[in-house]
């Protein structure tokens, strides 16, 4: 979801250094180069930002509100959508 502040195993924090990250990434460094010169050396911290997965972006096209009212407005013209929640 979102990039975690400390890493889980030694507690440094990490949660700062994504958007550099990313911003190398997109510039052309290797991942071990970026993470190196982010100051990332221990193979904890490392393995935080690497395996980190950003959903965020991809859940906040989701609204469960704005589906609700699509299935309530399908109701009223009648249209068949399958059981009410």
């Amino acid at each position: 979801m979102i990039i975690p502040v400390r890493c889980f195993s030694c507690g440094k924090v990490v949660g700062d250094k994504w958007t550099e990250y990313m911003r190398l990434l997109a510039e052309g460094t290797t991942e071990g180069d970026a993470l190196t010169e982010l100051g990332l050396e221990r193979y904890c911290c490392r393995r935080m930002v690497l395996t980190h997965v950003d959903l965020i972006e991809k859940l906040l096209k989701y609204n469960p509100n704005e589906r609700s009212k699509d299935k309530q407005q399908a109701r009223r013209e009648g249209m068949d959508i399958g059981p009410a929640t």
